[in-house]
């Protein structure tokens, strides 16, 4: 380990993160939830920005309402599409639905401005299956009363919105217990049995698709969800007035069917979105989505790879730092790798949630907590070489009146190598992992077709960023024992066992 790759180490460490910010510094940076529609309004907000001669930025599947706006209010996205329903009572915490002006007035002192509604109402809806209802005869969700035997399970989000499952026990006086899911997995569980009743939204695709109805919300509890873009204040007139075309123009028919050509006839966002904006003649022409889908994964991969150097050239830097100067004291080198271990003991996709509160979403806690799951295979593996090494070689080296530091470069390190090759190794191929979940978060990278074919239940879009992601661990597991062979010496590689 030389000084000529510490500094390269550096300098890489340096650089890359300004390749992303610098091309994207000017653009657009749209947001979306994790839920199919989100995903297409979104789209459709991207495409109409581009046809007016903008860069966008896509950060989709963000997670649940909080994420998005404190993304928005954070900076770090301009513009998602919200729900008055949600704003009013998610985010100002109102104890009953408002009109948009009303909405605006209170957003205006969180910097924020709710434009003119896209049109539909998307209300929350409790869904069961056409045939059990019939069975049931449950046509309201009072009904309900007289099936307490059935199995409740709603998203996640919606159990713990005031105006989600507690104000929806309270207003009609249920007393079951339901389990949480994910949204884009609930239809599914309802079409296979495991559950019978879930959250839904009126313009859901997949209503019809799994043939469900939804229960008539006789007492009136969910209020108003318009769909509108939720934008910064301050936000460029022009952009505004582009976003704005959209008023009025999608109403709650429109919305099932462009959710139902994602859902049922498996089309992409973007094409939906494209084939849309072109029939209503806010674009002028269709675009390739084949290639489309390839600029995207080449994007999505350039990021994925970003995220996980960058991360493991810090994660090398600090590992073989901290290791090199604890190893020669037992005690404080147990403290430090038990440290970094416990590290290892916190969920990759609770501590990426963490990050959120700290250093908001995107890039940065991404790569923090990426850097912080690469520490511990770095620093254990350093610290482990170094002091297994025969003392004898030790010896030697004092008696030929080598310096502390001329041991350490010319004798340790090199006998440590091959190890501390192996552990930077094992933590690369973790990064490459546990990058994927970063998508949650806003950063992109692989991740980020997993998320969306989760949403959708898709495996065609789960394995377009999953068998990438593998690949990448299988060329990086390639590279570096290439760079083993390059680096160390081939008699010192002998008895060492592979990772």
């Amino acid at each position: 380990m030389n000084h000529a790759l510490v500094k390269a180490l550096l300098i890489a460490a340096l650089w890359l993160p300004t390749m992303g910010a610098f091309a994207e510094s000017k653009a657009v940076v749209v947001g979306s939830k994790n839920f199919n529609e989100s995903y297409l309004l979104s789209e459709i907000l991207s495409q109409l920005l581009e046809a007016d001669g903008y860069s966008v930025d896509r950060r989709f599947g963000l997670g649940g309402t909080l994420v998005c706006y404190e993304a928005l209010t954070n900076g770090e996205i301009d513009v998602y599409v919200e729900y008055s329903g949600t704003v009013s009572q998610a985010i100002l915490k109102n104890p009953g639905s408002i009109g948009m002006a009303a909405l605006n007035q209170q957003l205006e002192s969180l910097n924020l401005e709710l434009l003119d509604s896209i049109g539909f109402n998307n209300t929350y809806a409790v869904a069961i299956k056409q045939s059990l209802a019939k069975e049931r005869g449950l046509s309201t969700v009072s009904d309900l009363a007289t099936s307490t035997d059935l199995k409740l399970a709603f998203s996640l989000e919606f159990l713990n919105r005031e105006d989600g499952w507690p104000g929806l026990k309270q207003a009609y006086g249920f007393s079951g217990v339901p389990t949480g899911i994910e949204h884009g997995l609930a239809y599914q569980a309802i079409d296979e049995g495991s559950i019978d009743i879930t959250d839904a939204y009126s313009t859901d695709g997949d209503l019809e698709r799994y043939q469900l109805t939804t229960l008539k919300d006789d007492r009136g509890y969910f209020p108003d969800y318009k769909a509108a873009p939720l934008v910064r204040g301050g936000m460029d007139a022009d952009i505004i007035q582009t976003l704005n075309q959209l008023s009025g123009l999608i109403d709650e028919d429109t919305m099932r069917r462009l959710n139902a050509e994602v859902v049922v006839e498996n089309k992409s966002f973007a094409e939906v979105a494209n084939q849309y904006l072109f029939s209503i003649g806010l674009i002028q022409e269709v675009s390739n989505q084949d290639s489309a889908v390839w600029n995207r994964l080449i994007k999505n991969t350039i990021i994925h790879l970003q995220l996980t150097s960058i991360a493991l050239l810090l994660g090398c830097i600090f590992g073989l730092v901290i290791g090199v100067l604890v190893y020669r004291s037992p005690n404080v080198s147990r403290a430090v790798v038990y440290l970094a271990g416990l590290m290892q003991t916190i969920p990759s996709i609770a501590l990426l949630a963490l990050m959120i509160p700290l250093f908001g979403i995107g890039f940065v806690p991404a790569i923090i907590a990426l850097f912080l799951y690469s520490i511990l295979p770095i620093l254990r593996n350093t610290i482990t070489a170094l002091l297994t090494i025969d003392p004898l070689l030790k010896r030697v080296a004092n008696a030929i009146g080598l310096t502390p530091r001329q041991q350490l470069r010319y004798v340790l390190l090199p006998l440590a190598l091959p190890n501390i090759l192996a552990g930077i190794k094992t933590a690369a191929v973790i990064s490459i992992g546990t990058a994927t979940l970063a998508a949650f978060i806003g950063a992109g990278g692989l991740g980020e077709p997993i998320v969306t074919g989760l949403a959708l239940n898709d495996s065609n879009l789960i394995l377009q960023g999953a068998l990438p992601a593998a690949g990448l661990a299988i060329i990086v597991e390639l590279l570096f024992e290439l760079l083993e062979r390059v680096l160390v010496k081939p008699h010192m590689l002998k008895g060492v066992l592979p990772d």
